[in-house]
């Protein structure tokens, strides 16, 4: 059974380079080598991750990111914090859709510029993995918009995930 930590893991390796290793990985995303290989072999289990290749399976990965995860890993919403914008209060959905200062999602964290609705991370390692890396940041506020958005700001999210991930062909 998948856990939240292998989304995690398999958005990082989304876009990475070839030669990439567990404890680069590791050190990046702040989780052991061992939980980043056991991530990776559930992952190959599901048929999200080529452990051959050490690629990820961008269709398998688009199809269960956009029907599916969003039940597996369901947003959990609390009241009011500090933290880091979200879904589509973040890049790169916050360019495209008028979004005001208010009750917008954030992933809470000391470090945070703004305010708005707690939005429980995907995982706890994701708010200070996305302060480091912007890219990453990215991935999961568009899963983010997936999981909590409406339908609009869902099916941008899900056009953008797809172009990422190089399955823009495949229907949402």
């Amino acid at each position: 059974m998948l856990k939240s930590q292998d989304i995690v893991v398999l958005m990082k390796l989304i876009g990475e380079e070839p030669g990439w290793t567990f404890e680069k990985l590791a050190g990046e995303i702040d989780l052991s080598p061992s939980v980043i290989h056991r991530s990776l072999s559930r992952a190959r289990d599901s048929g999200l991750y080529d452990s051959r290749r050490k690629k990820i399976n961008g269709a398998a990965l688009f199809d269960f990111l956009v029907h599916g995860a969003r039940y597996v890993f369901p947003a959990a919403r609390s009241g009011e914090a500090r933290g880091i914008p979200t879904a589509w209060a973040a890049p790169p959905l916050v360019d495209r859709l008028s979004v005001s200062g208010e009750n917008i999602p954030v992933w809470p964290h000391a470090l945070g510029e703004a305010r708005g609705i707690a939005l429980e991370p995907l995982h706890p390692v994701v708010p200070g993995v996305a302060l480091r890396d912007p890219k990453f940041a990215e991935l999961l506020a568009l899963f983010d918009t997936i999981r909590v958005g409406g339908a609009r700001e869902r099916g941008l999210a899900v056009k953008e995930l797809g172009h990422r991930l190089g399955v823009e062909s495949l229907p949402a």
